[in-house]
């Protein structure tokens, strides 16, 4: 129950923030199936806390979104993650929630110099020639200042928000319990793994709080196209890098919102979005660390049709057998072969029960859809619009490491129409694709993997007699455990052990009124007002007793209802 997960009471005003800005836009029964009405409404009379009115007449989609926008910094983070989850929300919900901005006003410089100072070591006259407080950009989590260092390098100064921390930490607490409770309370979200969603929300939000991640990643990210004069990823000048503060290059451009510059400046469109989509093949395909936001604020088009890319504070990673099962599927889509998209999904479904002819069924016709479209005609959103349809109408979702992917790859083709009306994702990645499955079976590789797969298979026969005489001696002494995870097992283990409860303090409650009426007929001793102080201390525990018996019973009958 709630009040069991509650355990934070510091927790308490920024629930009560959260709570009324539900209710406000119409979300109070989610508030009261949750078990928090009776909650917030005694800290509300101890705090004089008002509700405002429900805004019911907006669609669902947009009540979430424009609730998400007031929660604050940490839930248009959730949002814009929940945006990339093609595969759990419906294309109207992922639009809305693609409108959720993480632009908030900057800071004034006099609010943020004591911190950055404190992560310099220094005073900031002493470290830059000159330093730009009016920020160039702000965002939820950090805001970007110009500056100039004092060996004349141009950069760029990300400090993070202040105390930002303290508010995450709280939000993602409160999360974590509501998607416990979500999962208990609602059946029908269990499809949606709430829990799942928020873990995979958590780890990236830590990641990009971290500033110096960041850097850590665009360092990496570089070392892979250091041989590609096109690509620029700017540098890090780690001496005044710190979890709160980074100072990269500034990379002077231009901005891939206006074409008409782009234009006259002579640059080529068409190359561009082939260079672009280039890149982002290799990071996927190659690096296994890609940019999972790709959107035109942080790409910059440079002379000699170069690109830069800015930002790498939320990136996606991709580990090597997760890579060959992307390839095999997006190679499996563009040559059409249905059996072998459905064996790729078949995996991503792990443990479910999937009725796997019925998938098969769909993932032909899906494939059948676009069978002899050419491939120049072929568009890539469409296709992972459609798989991700037939997803959730299997009650499959995404591996969380791909659901970042299929998003970047749907903003990629969208950026690259943009700048080439002609451009066709597909066409690029084809013969991509083709030779990233040919460099699997060269021969090095071939070696390589045997080598490992003997090395594995001579570890696994030489534990194997330990494994048997653990095995057996378990059995032999009566400990082998088989763990089963089911449920409705816990919820009715959870349901006796509030029946013992209430059963244990009933029985000392009832043992209290007895004692303390033999005690009452007890003359002697210290008394209250006349009466022996040992009987009314009595009853005054079964009284109290009573009362918590009495409520639980209450609470449990309030939630059956529900």
């Amino acid at each position: 129950m709630f009040f069991e997960a509650l355990s934070a009471v510091r927790d308490i005003g920024r629930l009560h923030d959260l709570a009324s800005i539900l209710i406000r836009y119409g979300f109070g029964d989610v508030v009261r199936r949750m078990g928090l009405v009776d909650l917030l409404a005694r800290a509300g009379r101890v705090l004089h806390w008002k509700y405002a009115q429900e805004q019911p007449y907006l669609g669902p989609p947009e009540r979430v979104r424009r609730a998400m926008e007031e929660m604050g910094p940490t839930f248009i983070k959730f949002g814009q993650i929940l945006a990339t989850r093609v595969d759990l929300f419906p294309p109207e919900w992922i639009e809305e929630f693609e409108k959720l901005q993480d632009r908030v006003p900057p800071l004034p410089f006099k609010a943020i110099r004591k911190q950055l100072e404190e992560d310099l070591g220094l005073p900031v006259k002493e470290v830059f020639k000159y330093f730009e407080e009016n920020p160039l950009a702000g965002a939820s989590i950090a805001q970007v200042h110009r500056a100039c260092l004092q060996d004349g390098t141009e950069v760029v100064v990300k400090i993070r928000r202040p105390a930002i921390r303290k508010t995450i930490d709280a939000d993602l607490r409160l999360l974590e319990r509501l998607a416990k409770i979500a999962e208990s309370e609602f059946a029908e979200m269990h499809h949606y793994r709430p829990r799942d969603v928020i873990h995979q929300f958590t780890q990236s939000l830590y990641r990009e709080l971290d500033l110096a991640a960041e850097c850590r990643n665009a360092e990496r990210m570089a070392a892979y196209f250091d041989d590609d004069p096109n690509i620029v990823i700017p540098n890090v000048y780690w001496e005044w890098v710190s979890e709160r503060v980074n100072i990269q290059q500034y990379i002077d451009g231009f901005n891939g919102r206006d074409f008409t510059l782009l234009e006259q400046a002579g640059l080529d469109r068409k190359i561009l979005a082939a260079t672009g989509t280039q890149a982002v093949l290799k990071m996927v395909l190659v690096a296994g660390l890609f940019h999972a936001d790709p959107h035109p604020g942080n790409i910059i088009y440079l002379p000699n049709n170069r690109i830069a890319f800015l930002d790498f504070g939320m990136v996606g990673r991709l580990s090597e057998f997760r890579r060959h099962q992307v390839v095999n599927l997006l190679h499996a889509m563009v040559e059409q072969d249905s059996n072998s998209v459905a064996d790729v999904l078949l995996e991503w479904g792990g443990e479910k029960l999937i009725d796997a002819e019925t998938l098969a069924t769909d993932v032909e016709t899906l494939i059948y859809t676009y069978h002899g479209v050419p491939l120049k005609r072929l568009n890539i959103t469409d296709i992972l619009s459609d798989l991700a349809t037939l997803l959730r109408d299997h009650h499959l979702s995404l591996p969380p490491d791909l659901t970042m992917l299929f998003k970047a790859l749907i903003t990629l083709e969208g950026m690259g129409r943009q700048l080439d009306p002609d451009f066709d994702l597909a066409s690029e990645a084809a013969p991509y694709l083709k030779q990233v499955i040919l460099d699997r079976y060269k021969p090095e590789v071939l070696i390589k993997k045997s080598r490992r797969n003997v090395v594995e298979l001579i570890d696994l026969f030489s534990g194997l007699p330990r494994d048997l005489r653990r095995l057996i001696k378990a059995m032999r002494s009566g400990v082998l455990r088989i763990n089963i995870d089911i449920t409705q097992v816990e919820q009715f283990g959870q349901q006796v052990d509030n029946a013992a409860s209430r059963l244990t303090v009933g029985l000392i409650t009832a043992s209290l009124i007895i004692g303390s009426s033999i005690v009452m007929t007890v003359t002697g001793g210290p008394t209250i007002m006349g009466l022996p102080a040992l009987g009314l201390l009595g009853f005054s525990a079964a009284a109290i007793g009573g009362v918590w018996v009495l409520l639980s019973i209450l609470k449990g009958s309030g939630t059956k209802n529900s």
